[in-house]
């Protein structure tokens, strides 16, 4: 027997002053994934999440989440969700314990003092306790709102840029906790504009201005905009950057310190300039497959109305 949808959503869209901010969107989040969002800043991501999880109205579109119709059932579904934001949203005046007392008094929880006991059971967050919120760092303050926002036990969680600011090894950290409660059937909405940590979504949504563009594994994103991609590195490689991107034949020239990564979507042009450029200079031409950021790259290179003047933070 195959699992329902832990969302399930079609026509989702939102106007904000007159302007579309969500745009006709459709998804289906299957329980017990982590689904990445991915997009430029103001693009929707935040607006449709909240929508999809029943946490804001649409102005037109339906759907489910974990089983409640999201117009209708909104409190329900917000008692099995998560909501972890970007900016630490707990009280900096309390300690760790008390804040993880609040959140669990503030969902009904009985029998608090073990449910607090529990949470404080994250590796260290106990040692720190009675610590002021607004004196941890930041890797501290990912930690402690995590364990707040699933101090409830909730089936669905959503992360808006949460690991915002802090360093690699909190965030990987952070990764594993999260693949550890996916494991377990919890399903996870996850906004992020590192690549590293979209790669291990289960699937990514690439949405640019309220429009989904694509969706799919991370893996296959690339083959399903038919980009091809050549490596170039070694010596002269400021030279060569600048003459490739008057290159129209390219589809694109993006430069990690001192590689570039050459695509395009006609695959004989792209080995055309690739051996016409290899015999002529010194540097190294390796085919390779595009990375999710060439797509990312490319994707926001082609999406329209750049200019709009959506602050998605204000949603």
């Amino acid at each position: 027997m195959i699992d329902k949808p832990a969302i399930s959503v079609r026509g989702l869209t939102k106007i904000f002053d007159g302007r579309k901010v969500v745009d006709n969107f459709d998804m289906d989040v299957a329980p017990g994934t982590i689904h990445g969002f991915l997009g430029p800043n103001g693009s929707g991501k935040t607006t449709t999440i909240r929508m999809m999880c029943g946490l804001l109205t649409p102005d037109a579109g339906q759907g489910q989440c974990l089983g409640h119709d999201i117009r209708r059932d909104s409190q329900k579904i917000k008692q099995n969700v998560g909501y972890m934001t970007q900016r630490f949203s707990l009280y900096e005046d309390l300690t760790v314990r008390e804040n993880l007392d609040f959140i669990a008094r503030m969902f009904g929880m009985p029998d608090r003092r073990t449910v607090v006991a529990q949470a404080l059971a994250h590796p260290g967050l106990g040692e720190r306790a009675d610590q002021l919120a607004g004196t941890l760092s930041g890797g501290w303050k990912q930690r402690l709102a995590l364990a707040a926002c699933t101090i409830h036990r909730p089936r669905l969680l959503l992360l808006d840029e949460p690991t915002a600011g802090v360093d690699p090894k909190a965030r990987r950290d952070f990764w594993d906790e999260i693949r550890q409660l996916a494991a377990r059937g919890v399903t996870a909405l996850v906004s992020t504009h590192y690549m590293d940590e979209a790669v291990q979504c289960d699937m990514i949504a690439y949405i640019a201005f309220g429009r989904k563009l694509i969706s799919g594994r991370a893996q296959d994103i690339p083959a399903q905009l038919g980009l091809y991609s050549w490596r170039v590195d070694g010596t002269g490689i400021d030279a060569l950057e600048s003459k490739l991107r008057q290159d129209e034949r390219l589809a694109q020239v993006v430069r990690f310190g001192d590689v570039l990564h050459v695509s395009g979507t006609d695959e004989n042009a792209l080995d055309a300039v690739a051996e016409q450029n290899r015999k002529s200079g010194p540097q190294r031409w390796r085919r390779q497959a595009p990375t999710l950021e060439d797509a990312f790259i490319f994707l926001m290179e082609r999406s329209s109305d750049h200019s709009a003047p959506h602050s998605e933070s204000s949603r």
